[in-house]
Order: C-alpha cells, then structure tokens, then sequence
C-alpha cells in the first residue's frame, strides 16, 4: 500500500512538473502572415549609377531609343529577390540526451522572410534586408519539446519573431554568373527574445536562373548568451548549449 502511495505520488509530482513548465498549455498561434521587410535600397549606390538628367535630355534630342532598349536598360542594376517561405525552411539542432540515448533535436518551419538585392555583375552592390522568422511555428518531433520550446524557452507568446539584421557582407567576388556557386559571410544582429548579439553566418549561394537564386547560411549560438535555459522535466538530460542555426533559402525576383 505504501509503495503504490509513493508511486502516485512521483506521478503527482512529475504532473506538477510538466504543468510548472508549460507542457500541457498550448502555444501561441502566429498572430499573422509573415512578410518581408521592405528592403530600402542605398539610396548613395543608386545615386552613383544614375545618368544626369541634362545628359539624358541631351542624348534623347540626338537620337531616339528603341522602346526594347529601354526596357532592357530599366531592367539592369539591383534586383531585389524575396525568400520564398513555401520553399525555404530554418532549422536548428542541438543534441541532448533523451530517456538516457543521445539524440539530436531538430527544429524546423518554413515561416521566414526577408528581401536581398543584386547586381550579378556587380555583387559589391549586394544588400540584405532583416531576416524574419516566426518562432511559434519552429516545430520538432515531439509535441511535449515543442510545448517547452515554446511557452518555455522561447516564451513566443511574448516574443513572436525571432531577428536577424545584417550589418556586413564579406567575402563577394566582383561579379557572377548563373549557376556559380559563391561563398561568403554576413554579419549581423540576432535577436532572440529579448537578447540581441553579433553573428555570423557562412553563405553558400547560386543564381539559379536569372530569376531566382537559393543557398544555405549557417551559424552557431550558444543558448546560455540568448538565456535560453532548459526546463527540468523527466528523461531530459544533458542539453547542449551550443545551438546551429541553418537557413535553406530559395529567393525570387519581386
């Protein structure tokens, strides 16, 4: 009799953990759509391109330019190219042990957003707009994680988005092609909650078509710097603290 006691009395006190730590409360529902964040264009690079207006008086009395001219002309220069949700995705990983068997946790969604600029024959050019992505919708395999994740963790009922907005960008050859594949970094800051911090993130990326273009950035973070603390739970141990943070992203010409 006393042993059944005391085991309905763990179980009281495991129920009382999990409720202390949010993983029987539903998370948040997003609030809204995400969308990007209009990208505003250096005003000083578009300056440094322009043709003065008296020559372009001077130039249309000397001769007329054909109307596809024109268009082609219009269409050089910056080209700003938004993240496509529906073909991107952000995840994170970090292991952990789990009922005693390291496992690696793995989040994912596919709610980011953001706007890049470029000139393929000039990549000095390149801007990068504020990257979005809607924490309340990072998901992983395990509904009870995401619970803690969510109401715990990342309290996304307070804090919704996490940000990244770039400061840098290092490592661009001069130029471009389709299909070239370029390596570089950006740098920049990463909010998460309420803690912002510098990060960089390494980039692959190619111009797939000259419409499109897609790649991978990558970065780690340690959870302690963003106070991202584990909540005590059951069969939990061991959570890493080192933390990567990977964007696939596929981007299209807007």
């Amino acid at each position: 009799m006393k042993k059944k006691l005391f085991v309905v009395l763990l179980l009281f006190m495991a129920l009382l953990t999990v409720t202390a730590c949010g993983l029987l409360e539903e998370p948040a529902a997003p609030s809204a759509t995400l969308e990007a964040v209009p990208l505003e264009i250096d005003q000083a690079e578009e300056a440094a391109t322009a043709v003065p207006a008296t020559e372009v008086a001077e130039e249309m009395e000397e001769t007329a330019v054909p109307e596809t001219e024109t268009s082609e002309t219009a269409s050089g220069g910056l080209v700003v190219y938004e993240i496509s949700s529906g073909s991107s995705e952000v995840r994170f990983e970090l292991d952990e042990d789990l009922r005693g068997v390291r496992t690696t946790v793995v989040g994912t969604t596919d709610q980011v957003a953001g706007q890049i600029a470029l000139d393929l024959s000039d990549l000095s050019t390149a801007q990068v707009g504020e990257i979005q992505i809607n924490a309340r919708t990072l998901a992983t395999d395990n509904n009870f994680r995401n619970r803690a994740i969510q109401n715990e963790i990342l309290d996304t009922g307070e804090f919704e988005l996490i940000s990244f907005v770039p400061t840098a960008i290092n490592g661009l050859p001069a130029s471009a092609t389709v299909g070239q594949f370029i390596e570089f970094t950006i740098e920049g800051e990463l909010t998460i909650r309420d803690v912002t911090e510098t990060v960089t993130f390494d980039v692959t990326a190619t111009a797939v078509t000259e419409t499109a273009i897609q790649g991978t950035a990558t970065a780690t973070v340690l959870r302690d710097t963003y106070g991202l603390n584990i909540p005590e739970v059951p069969n939990v141990a061991n959570v890493e603290n080192e933390v990567d943070l990977i964007i696939n992203f596929v981007a299209n010409a807007s």
